[in-house]
């Protein structure tokens, strides 16, 4: 007999506990038997016979083994077998919880991939970032403080020069009138009209603090005078002097010239300035007379006007190109 008169509850529960996982196990274990001997089970269960025979039968396997089962273990494990108890059954495929629970299971073969197109778009917006979007912040910045204030600063400066240097009104009307539109142009936005009248009115002020003398060049290997056909009128002859504008040091000043036969501005040290014909033919003759052409200075341009005095007759065109 055993003596439990010092075991306490906790004892009696945790055998208790043992006594029915131990139960379980068997079953579990009974319910395996019956699967592993398919033709015994369905002979049993499936004609008419008492199930003591299988349980006795059951019991004489156990036996044989040494192994003594309680006949409600047995019992138990028929009836687990019948209920499909003990069975794993994997659980429905399209069921939204085993979805996420296989690929949780599978996040290391697919995970790779997910990571490697992270980086490559991060990669990708940053490089957007640093080679887009943040230069193109910076001159969107920077062209509204020009818009703002830059581009207002200098129109307004630029026409108080142009009127102080000026010895002509209307001159200083005119570039009231430049400034005026560029700072129009600089309030809605449109930039290159507002840099377009900045330009103009510092080609203005440019132009009237320049001095310098016209000179019809006169330099071994240098044309003094030509003349050419025009393409819209083959039946007349345009004629020019060569000539260039010499500054105080005695050196010749780049100018900005309107050429008549292409339309277009350019910058240049010489130039030929449209004349009549007989001017050309008397330079001519001066220069062939000794080489050298005594009144070589034709115009004269000082600080305050625009334009140059001019001390013979010219028709007013020019051109920039002649070779």
């Amino acid at each position: 007999m055993v003596d439990t008169s010092n075991a306490t509850p906790s004892d009696e529960t945790s055998s208790g506990g043992r006594s029915k996982l131990n139960d379980i196990m068997i079953a579990m274990d009974v319910v395996d038997t019956l699967r592993h001997d398919r033709q015994l089970v369905n002979r049993e269960l499936n004609e008419d016979v008492r199930r003591e025979d299988l349980i006795d039968r059951l019991r004489d396997i156990y036996h044989g083994q040494g192994i003594e089962v309680p006949d409600h273990i047995l019992e138990e494990g028929v009836k687990a077998l019948e209920e499909d108890r003990f069975t794993y059954s994997p659980p429905p495929a399209e069921n939204l919880s085993t979805r996420l629970a296989k690929l949780y299971v599978t996040r290391w073969s697919w995970g790779r991939y997910v990571i490697g197109i992270a980086a490559g778009l991060m990669a990708f917006l940053l490089a957007n970032y640093v080679f887009y979007e943040r230069p193109r912040a910076l001159q969107e910045a920077a062209q509204q403080t020009e818009l703002t204030v830059t581009l207002p600063q200098d129109l307004t400066s630029l026409a108080s020069a142009v009127a102080s240097e000026s010895t002509d009104a209307s001159l200083a009307e005119q570039a009231q009138q430049a400034a005026k539109t560029g700072l129009n142009a600089a309030k809605t936005g449109d930039l290159q009209t507002a840099r377009t009248s900045r330009d103009e009115l510092k080609t203005m002020l440019d132009q009237l603090r320049a001095a310098y003398d016209i000179r019809i060049v006169n330099r071994e290997g240098e044309v003094s005078g030509l003349w050419r056909i025009p393409k819209t009128n083959p039946d007349a002859y345009n004629f020019y002097l060569v000539v260039e504008a010499i500054g105080p040091d005695g050196k010749p000043l780049p100018r900005s010239i309107l050429n008549e036969e292409t339309g277009k501005r350019e910058t240049v040290s010489t130039w030929g300035q449209r004349v009549e014909r007989q001017l050309l033919v008397d330079v001519k003759a001066d220069k062939e007379d000794d080489g050298i052409i005594q009144n070589a200075i034709v115009g004269k341009k000082v600080r305050g006007q625009l334009e140059p005095t001019w001390s013979i007759p010219v028709a007013g065109g020019a051109i920039t190109r002649w070779k």
